[in-house]
C-alpha cells in the first residue's frame, strides 16, 4: 500500500479501537495545488484523509485547542518538531497525542508553480513521486517537483518526523542546510539590507495570517493586540509593520522550526523566513541549538550554560 492507504487503514483502526475521538490530518482542497486539514471522528471518514506534496499546513497548530481531547495527529518532519516545542513548553500533553509520522520529501510551492505556468489558472492536478503535472485551460506542463519546492523543504534535514507513535513511509534522505542565502544576505552592506526589509514591510497589510498559522504563535493575547499598554498602531505603515514582524521574529527566536507555515499563508508574498533563518542560524551557530528536537529538553532561551557566549555582558 502507498503511505495515504496505510495513514487511511492507521486511522481507521485508531478510532475503531476508542485509541483516540479526532484525528487531526488533511483532505483535499476545494482548489487544485490546495488540501485542508480535517478533523475526523468516525472511522468511516477515514477515508477523506490524502497524502501528498500539497500536504502544506503546519497541523500541530491545532493542538492547544483541543486539549481534553485524546488525539491523533499527522505530521510531516516539521510538524512533528513544532509538537516538540509545544510539549516543551507545556502546551500540549504527550500521553494525550497519538503521532503519526509520515516520512516527507517537501511541499510544493503553489506560488512557484503558478510561476513556472505562467500565472494561468490550473484546473487540475497529478502527482507522480518525481513530478507533478498541472493542467488548465489549453495547456499541460509537467514540473520535477525539485523545480517547485518550498524554499526550506529544499535544505531540510528532517524529513523523516522527530517523534512519532507510527511512522509511515520510508526513510528519506537529510538535506544539507548551510544557510548560504543567510549568509549572502548579511554580506551586503547595511543600507542594501535596510532597502530590502523596507521593500518587504510595504507589502504587509497586517492580516496576521503569519501569526495565525504558525503553532508556536499561541500566546492569549498577541502583543500587537494589547491596548494597555498599546505596542503598535492599527497603521498599516512601514515603521509598525516592521515593529510587529521584528517582534514576532523575536519571539520565535530558538523556537521557530523552519516549517514555513507563515510564509505560505501570507497573501502578498512577504519574504518572512529571511528573519526567522537568520535567528535559526545564529541559535545553531552561537548556541549549538536547534529548535523541535528533544521532547525532554527546553527551550533555547529557557536555558542557561556559563560557557554560552556573551559578547555584550562585563565579566568581573
Amino acid at each position: 500500500m502507498d503511505k495515504q492507504e496505510v495513514l487511511r487503514a492507521t486511522v481507521r483502526k485508531l478510532l475503531q479501537n476508542g485509541q483516540v475521538s479526532l484525528v487531526i490530518g488533511y483532505a483535499n482542497g476545494t482548489l487544485p495545488l490546495r488540501t485542508a486539514p480535517v478533523f475526523i471522528r468516525t472511522a468511516e471518514e477515514a477515508d477523506l484523509l490524502v497524502w501528498n506534496s500539497l500536504c502544506e499546513y503546519n497541523l500541530a497548530n491545532y493542538l492547544p485547542r483541543y486539549a481534553n481531547d485524546r488525539i491523533a495527529i499527522v505530521v510531516k518532519g516539521c510538524d512533528a518538531r513544532a509538537l516538540v516545542g509545544l510539549l516543551q513548553e507545556n502546551q500540549v500533553q504527550r500521553d494525550r497525542v497519538y503521532v503519526i509520522g509520515v516520512s516527507c520529501e517537501g511541499v510544493v510551492d503553489r506560488r512557484q508553480v503558478a510561476a513556472l505556468v505562467g500565472g494561468r489558472e490550473v484546473t487540475a492536478v497529478e502527482e507522480s513521486p518525481e513530478n507533478i503535472v498541472v493542467r488548465g485551460r489549453g495547456f499541460e506542463k509537467l514540473i520535477p517537483k525539485k523545480e517547485a519546492m518550498f524554499p526550506s523543504c529544499r535544505v531540510c534535514r528532517y524529513g523523516n518526523p522527530v517523534l512519532a507513535d507510527i511512522t509511515i513511509g520510508d526513510s528519506v534522505a537529510a538535506g544539507e542546510d548551510a544557510f548560504d542565502d543567510i549568509a549572502a544576505f548579511e554580506n551586503l552592506p547595511a543600507p542594501e539590507r535596510e532597502a530590502y526589509f523596507v521593500r518587504e514591510m510595504n507589502k504587509c497589510i497586517r492580516c496576521y495570517a503569519c501569526r495565525n498559522a504558525c503553532p508556536m504563535c499561541y500566546c492569549k493575547q498577541c502583543f500587537v493586540d494589547a491596548s494597555m499598554p498599546q505596542w503598535l498602531s492599527r497603521w498599516v505603515g512601514t515603521a509598525d509593520n516592521l515593529f510587529f514582524h521584528l517582534g514576532r521574529a523575536l519571539h520565535l527566536a530558538g523556537r521557530c522550526v523552519d516549517c514555513g507555515a507563515c510564509a505560505r499563508a501570507c497573501p502578498v508574498g512577504v519574504d518572512l523566513m529571511k528573519l526567522n533563518r537568520k535567528l535559526i542560524k545564529d541559535a545553531r551557530e552561537l548556541f549549538g541549538y536547534e529548535a523541535g528536537l528533544d521532547p525532554e529538553g527546553r527551550p533555547l532561551l529557557g536555558t542557561f550554560n556559563p560557557d554560552d557566549p556573551g559578547p555584550f555582558t562585563i565579566r568581573g
